[in-house]
């Protein structure tokens, strides 16, 4: 039941802790988790006192133990170790402190930390802190790494030499922290933030020589994953050998497999560069050149053409060309023109040939009788029966006409009648 308690009636410390107490003896006995911080061994009473520390959160508590207890732990537990706990809440009121009363002691093993790591990496692999989507390509040339390296490390050493060696005007901005112990997870992840917040630093490199699996846990933690996901700068994962993979590395942008990997592949090598440069610019020279001798030997070829290389002999034979079409032309138009006169003059032969005019010239008329005065009434007499006396005939000639009158000589002889003799020319 809530102590009812006001300005007048309040309630004394005793009581404040007595109920504290109370409710703390309620929880009963549980198991606790934690990393030892500091260990300090009393022989004189017989009892241990540990520091007990989430490796996560910056919170610690005190556990007491017997050596009895503490003995029963094989090998005996040092500090950084992890280690899960058996115990009974107790609150002193006379001191007003709160502790833990180990009644058993278990050292957490590879095994079992290799399972919650996997357990832990499932988690955040389906969050997506793991996919190949939001990993970021490292730039060519960084102004200036970040290195998250040990205080005085073999790591720093390797990166920077081998960087140097690479690209002599590589320049870094060191941040030496901590790499395993209770203090390295809270140092790593402050100086990712300084090294992040940076403008002038283009990748981060977080280094640590080999180890076990229990000195690489604070680069598995889900704290530190989670900062380096949340980073804006490319990060490039180097802890330990090729065989250690921690958390770190799945998340990174880039997994390098030792420190000197991790500087190769953030600093490009300027000799490799050079030659990259010169066998580029003997690859363009080829190509320019190349297309210089196709150019010039395609204007050798057009200049070699008849109509480049003489052009007037080109004009002179179409000129040519145009006065033999115009010989021919008038070889044709000739040839055409005599046919037709020959055509037009054996017309007129037969023309001739045929006319009534040349059978006048041999001596023969046309006699014509004028029916009225129009011309057009004449018509030829073609027997003596058709003229009169008195009839007005019109004879022509070959070059003239004669105008006469039919008389009774005009009438053929009657019946029993001689004819009259036939008159010749003389």
């Amino acid at each position: 039941m809530p102590l009812e308690t006001s300005p007048e009636s309040p309630a004394p410390v005793r009581t404040v802790l007595q109920m504290v107490g109370g409710w703390i003896a309620r929880l009963g006995r549980i198991w606790v988790e934690g990393q030892i911080a500091e260990l300090n061994t009393r022989g004189g009473r017989g009892a241990v006192f540990l520091t007990l520390r989430d490796p996560i959160a910056a919170v610690s508590v005190r556990v007491i133990c017997t050596r009895q207890v503490f003995d029963a732990v094989g090998p005996a537990p040092q500090e950084g170790a992890r280690i899960v706990v058996w115990s009974r809440p107790d609150f002193n009121a006379g001191r007003g402190s709160f502790a833990l009363t180990a009644l058993e002691i278990r050292a957490v093993g590879v095994g079992e930390l290799l399972a919650r790591l996997e357990r832990l990496r499932r988690m955040l692999a389906a969050e997506g802190l793991f996919a190949a989507e939001r990993k970021r390509p490292l730039p060519f040339l960084p102004r200036q790494i970040g290195l998250i390296c040990g205080r005085d490390s073999a790591a720093r050493h390797d990166v920077q030499e081998v960087a140097y060696r690479r690209w002599p005007a590589t320049t870094f901005a060191v941040e030496e922290v901590a790499v395993q112990g209770r203090y390295a997870l809270a140092e790593i992840i402050e100086a990712l933030h300084r090294l992040d917040a940076d403008r002038n630093v283009d990748v981060i490199i977080i280094a640590r020589g080999g180890g076990s699996i229990e000195d690489l846990l604070p680069f598995s933690d889900e704290t530190l994953v989670r900062a380096v996901a949340a980073c804006a700068t490319p990060v490039v994962s180097a802890i330990g050998h090729e065989q250690d993979v921690p958390l770190l590395d799945h998340v990174a942008d880039v997994r390098a497999a030792t420190p000197t990997d991790a500087a190769k592949r953030a600093v490009p090598d300027v000799g490799e560069q050079i030659a990259i440069i010169g066998g580029l610019r003997d690859r363009a020279r080829r190509c320019i050149a190349g297309r210089l001798e196709r150019e010039t030997a395609w204007l050798g070829g057009i200049r070699s053409r008849p109509a480049l290389a003489d052009p007037v002999r080109e004009v002179e034979r179409r000129a040519q060309q145009v006065d033999e079409l115009a010989e021919r032309s008038r070889r044709c138009l000739s040839a055409r023109l005599t046919r037709a006169a020959d055509d037009i003059s054996h017309t007129r032969a037969r023309l001739l040939a045929l006319s009534p005019a040349a059978t006048l010239r041999r001596g023969y008329a046309i006699v014509q009788h004028t029916a009225g005065h129009d011309p057009r009434d004449l018509f030829i007499v073609r027997s003596a029966a058709q003229v009169g006396d008195g009839d007005k005939l019109l004879i022509r000639f070959a070059d003239d006409q004669l105008a006469v009158t039919a008389g009774a000589a005009g009438r053929p002889p009657e019946q029993g009648q001689e004819p009259q003799p036939e008159l010749r020319e003389p």
